[in-house]
């Protein structure tokens, strides 16, 4: 029997796998999951010492725990180096999941649960291809590695030392990442350019306790009202990023990116339909739509927080308010300068009676761009128009994935992408699931990738 007809035959038993790496809640934003983690990390490394790899480490970083494995026996043949992160976002709000997030179900076709897309089900694919080489063949076509994080829901912010301390364990060829995602079902697609990403909170302070609304309204400041005003200062009437020097050093888009998005033609009246979002008027273009989603800086309000949320009323003024902000950077814009830019706009316009503060979560993103020459990416592309029966279209994401930009810098590699998500799955979002269609297509690919990068 063939690896290919072994995964098919194991389909089920590969789902029910898939079911208990889901069950365990491995959110790495919350300190109330750290036994999610640890369970996590363990259930990982268990699955790789199950497919044969014969070390297997959980290392730590400083921060949640990396997985470590390697099975390098095939001197002269190239080396991957898999990436994959166990962790998994906050599943808030649970009142929105139509089943409980960490109990896996299937309905339609489909795997929900938190994580199965992002990034356990496509994770666990060259795990179990990993493992049917082992079993029917003694061993892998090529050298593999795997490194697997514990914190790419929350920035990775010991991701990037990681690699730099283990650098020479790490060395390869080509970095395949199984993390990412495809931009539509019904279009394969290959992602060759992300933004990047920097985190902050802004904290507004007034008084020095809450205040009674009748008896200091209208003298006492109000750090709801400022902080809304500040907010207002960060977009122009098109919504688009209103900070001086926030988009210093931003490239010019990859032509071929601009090319990519005019041949996807897609529907920008759907695109609102989908997402539950009136249609503004007038309707955007789908190259405008999708430009401002790829290639264009964001600066995104994540949540505000201050004062009285409950049920009724509570006239107080609060003596404090929060906003949390994430930015998406695109080519040549740094972290350390948008968030600069951003700390300085923010002290420019404070309304005075108050204090701001800003605090940086992490240190950020670089962009990244792979270079459309490298060999690994014409195999994927290869692969991919096998098992969906189209060739894929290059695109960029409009999230952020740190990785590439990692192992550029540190182990001198590109990495191309081979998820079988696509990002209409809700990941960071309730009823996050899974097509068991692509479970199918990425144990297949996953087999057929494998022996290709190793000819």
């Amino acid at each position: 029997m063939t690896v290919e007809a072994h995964l098919l035959t194991e389909e089920l038993a590969i789902l029910d796998s898939l079911k208990a790496f889901c069950r365990i809640e491995s959110v790495s934003a919350d300190p109330g999951y750290a036994d999610g983690i640890d369970e996590a990390a363990a259930f990982v490394a268990g699955a790789l010492r199950q497919a044969g790899f014969p070390v297997v480490e959980v290392i730590e970083t400083g921060g949640h725990p990396a997985v470590y494995a390697e099975r390098c026996e095939r001197p002269g043949a190239p080396t991957i180096l898999i990436y994959g992160h166990y962790d998994v976002q906050p599943p808030d709000p649970l009142e929105a999941w139509r089943s409980p997030p960490f109990a896996p179900e299937v309905r339609d076709g489909r795997l929900y649960a938190r994580g199965v897309s992002d990034d356990k089900g496509p994770l666990l694919l060259p795990i179990k291809v990993a493992e049917a080489f082992h079993r029917l063949e003694g061993g892998l076509p090529l050298n593999v590695k795997f490194l697997i994080e514990g914190e790419e829901e929350s920035g990775s912010p010991h991701f990037a030392p990681t690699v730099a301390r283990l650098a020479e364990r790490l060395a390869c060829d080509v970095a395949v990442s199984a993390d990412g995602a495809m931009w539509r079902d019904d279009l394969p697609s290959v992602l060759v350019a992300g933004r990047g990403l920097v985190a902050l909170e802004v904290t507004v302070t007034g008084a020095g306790k809450d205040l009674h609304s009748g008896r200091h309204g209208g003298s006492a400041p109000n750090p709801l009202q400022a902080l809304v005003a500040l907010l207002a200062t960060l977009h122009g009437p098109d919504g688009r990023v209103a900070v001086p020097g926030f988009a210093a050093g931003a490239l010019p888009p990859d032509p071929a990116i601009a090319a990519a998005i005019r041949a996807a033609n897609i529907d920008p009246g759907a695109y609102f339909d989908q997402i539950g979002a009136p249609r503004p008027d007038p309707l955007p273009s789908a190259e405008e739509l999708l430009t401002r989603q790829w290639l264009e800086p964001t600066l995104e309000l994540n949540g505000i927080s201050g004062g009285y949320a409950g049920p009724g009323t509570k006239t107080v003024i609060p003596s404090e308010a929060r906003a949390k902000i994430t930015c998406r950077l695109v080519a040549g814009q740094s972290p350390d300068t948008a968030f600069a830019a951003i700390a300085a706009h923010l002290d420019r316009h404070a309304p005075a009676g108050v204090r701001v503060a800003v605090h940086r979560h992490g240190p950020g993103s670089d962009a990244f761009a792979l270079d459309p020459g490298l060999p690994a990416l014409r195999v994927v592309e290869e692969v991919f128009a096998e098992v969906f029966g189209r060739p894929p279209l290059r695109v960029a994401m409009g999230a952020t994935i740190p990785v590439p930009a990692v192992f550029q810098r540190h182990l001198g590699v590109g990495t191309v992408f081979f998820s079988f998500s696509t990002s209409d799955e809700d990941y960071h979002a309730p009823n996050e699931f899974f097509r068991l269609a692509n479970l199918r297509r990425g144990l297949v690919a996953w087999a057929r990738l494998f022996r290709r990068l190793a000819a």
